[in-house]
């Protein structure tokens, strides 16, 4: 057994874009893991990517990667229809996994997950749950500090009308929803510190991918709290966050993409003065959420902290999603 104070060991399943540009260069930074492997079904892309990232070996499979008996941890970014297949694959062998959001293409089959073996860890990697500007932000929920909290509302797009780009084809778990649509609930859960109870929606879907390429929500929490959002692959790149109180709204500039080399900053207006006259703003040195949230899963693996969005939680958050899928296709509000 490792060392409570040693690196964790971390495999990198996959040469995924989101890995090679924010998810590994932020591992990289910090001196709580140490990358030994990276396998991908191409063993030229495997090992120019270990190279990169300095890791020791490289595979031309998943399977010989999951075999290596060096790894304690895996990371999976792999397209979303193979986040819980994988997964499950890398549990059983002994492996913990910081699985890529979200989890699974549906609840159903994120249930799958329970079947991982006990002392094995998995967690959804919902990044901005590490960031600074957001554990501020729900501890001024918290406080009272904006009142009671009744709205929030999330803004989420970018425009991609790559064919071949994988949140474009539908086959394998693409559109909007799956995309960051996860972000906008995941936004209310964590603001509300609870899940919703039931969600209505218009879905648009592009006739040329069937995915969806625009789709607005409303999520109800019960007790008057809602999450009203709009998320789109084909819009002017923008996001935003917008929680509003009774006596308060706090807004956070950027929530998702937080830049890793540069401050960040949310506001608190108590709506005094018109225009965000009377905003307080709060700024946050420049941190990587990406290895911010490395070191809290590789703390978890060395049994020094609870899973933080662990298979349970992500199985919550894929209920609501269905949720949501259902009420574009019924017109309908549709029970969580």
């Amino acid at each position: 057994m490792a060392d409570i104070t040693s690196p964790v060991r971390w495999g990198i399943l996959s040469t995924a874009k989101i890995g090679r540009q924010k998810v590994v260069p932020g591992m990289l930074r910090s001196k709580e893991l140490r990358i030994v492997a990276v396998g991908s079904r191409d063993a030229a892309r495997a090992a120019e990517f270990a190279a990169e990232c300095g890791a020791a070996r490289s595979y031309g499979s998943y399977e010989e990667l999951l075999a290596d008996p060096e790894i304690e941890a895996i990371y999976n970014p792999l397209p979303n229809h193979l986040h819980v297949p994988l997964t499950l694959a890398a549990a059983r062998a002994g492996k913990h996994v910081l699985c890529e959001k979200p989890i699974a293409i549906t609840a159903l089959e994120a249930e799958a997950l329970r079947a991982v073996p006990p002392g094995i860890h998995v967690a959804e990697a919902f990044m901005i749950r590490h960031h600074p500007q957001w554990r501020k932000a729900i501890e001024i929920v918290a406080s009272g500090e904006i009142g009671e909290l009744r709205a929030v509302q999330v803004a989420f797009s970018y425009f991609n009308a790559d064919p071949a780009n994988i949140r474009n084809r539908k086959e394998v778990g693409g559109g909007g929803l799956l995309d960051i649509g996860c972000y906008a609930l995941m936004s209310g859960r964590l603001l509300f510190a609870a899940d919703p109870l039931r969600a209505t929606a218009v879905i648009e879907r592009s006739t040329t991918f069937g995915t969806d390429t625009l789709s607005s929500g409303l999520f109800d929490f019960g007790s008057g709290r809602h999450l009203a959002f709009s998320v789109s692959t084909q819009l002017v790149p923008f996001q935003r966050v917008q929680a509003l109180g009774t006596k308060g709204r706090i807004e956070i500039e950027i929530p998702f993409n937080a830049p890793p080399d540069e401050s960040t900053r949310i506001f608190v207006d108590d709506g005094s003065r018109p225009g965000d006259r009377s905003a307080r703003e709060i700024v946050f040195p420049a941190v990587d959420q990406y290895q911010l949230q490395a070191e809290a899963f590789g703390r978890t693996v060395r049994g020094l902290a609870p899973v933080a969005g662990g298979i349970e939680d992500a199985i919550l958050n894929m209920r609501a999603l269905d949720a949501l899928v259902r009420a574009g296709e019924t017109g309908r509000w549709e029970t969580v």
